[in-house]
């Protein structure tokens, strides 16, 4: 049976190295980092997302807004919303929940968010930094899976990672984290012709597809660590991963639970993301 990577306990510690970093900023800075959260319309699992985010923030220390707007709202008016808290100095992180109402181009509000700001790591600018090499923000779910790795103390130079998934939040950063390390990466989908085969290859197998039960337990490497990102709602209406875990977990050695895995490490992160945004515009001041 494998070991239980535990996100909930994880994402506490780093939550309150967070907390305890705060006051040590508002010290030297005059100021507490600002995190400012917006959501369109009435989106359940968003809401339920936002209000996780913003109590992590309180918890911290530090300041943080939940800016509510109405479904409806045009595209301009939230573009010009973004634009004046990139204007705004009290603001460090800004953060526009996802998905957004079909009228708005996603696209087009990633790339007004200020890059200097931006939380989620999803400005064009950070993207090409993060592939780059250069210092950026980090998208937060792939940051979280590598404290995860570095926690349990997987030495990762030298050995396969295979990355399911190949999405721009997830999979793709993911990859090129697992390259910076040495590792040497597979990047397979749910189309890749005998994932089995290709996940039985994995040292490290993290899993990011958005499809309950994808990987079972016989497609994994015996000892292998498994991460599962998948956040999926099976016939019963319970919360379940892309992993099969009553399988995976027999076989792995490591494996992350669903839910309280890889989630609460994703809002940990954020935290992390918000100081960074914080410390390097203060730099930049000085």
């Amino acid at each position: 049976m494998g070991n239980i990577i535990d996100g909930k306990a994880l994402s506490q510690a780093v939550k309150d190295e967070v907390r305890d970093e705060v006051p040590q900023l508002e010290a030297k800075y005059g100021r507490k980092p600002c995190l400012v959260v917006i959501i369109v319309g009435e989106n359940p699992a968003s809401q339920v997302y936002v209000r996780n985010k913003v109590k992590a923030a309180a918890y911290t220390g530090m300041g943080s807004e939940l800016i509510e707007l109405p479904a409806d709202i045009s595209e301009e008016a939230l573009l010009a919303k973004i634009r004046q808290l990139n204007e705004d100095p009290a603001v460090d992180g800004i953060l526009v929940q996802l998905p957004l109402p079909k009228h708005i181009d996603e696209e087009k509000v990633i790339d007004t968010i200020a890059r200097e700001k931006d939380v989620d790591g999803f400005h064009p600018g950070n993207v090409a930094n993060l592939w780059l090499g250069k210092d950026c923000i980090v998208p937060c779910t792939p940051a979280g899976v590598m404290r995860m790795l570095d926690t349990i103390g997987v030495e990762l130079k030298g050995k396969n990672a295979v990355v399911v998934g190949r999405s721009n939040i997830v999979g793709k950063p993911m990859a090129k984290l697992l390259l910076d390390r040495h590792a040497t990466v597979t990047i397979a989908h749910s189309r890749t012709a005998d994932l089995g085969a290709v996940c039985r290859t994995a040292d490290v197998l993290v899993v990011a597809v958005g499809k309950a039960g994808l990987v079972t337990g016989d497609m994994v490497k015996p000892g292998a660590v498994v991460i599962d990102v998948g956040m999926n709602r099976n016939a019963e209406g319970k919360l379940c991963g892309d992993v099969d875990y009553a399988s995976a977990s027999q076989v792995a050695s490591w494996i992350t639970p669903v839910p309280g895995g890889v989630g609460p490490m994703t809002i940990a992160m954020l935290m992390k993301n918000t100081i960074h945004c914080f410390v390097s515009r203060m730099e930049k001041k000085a």
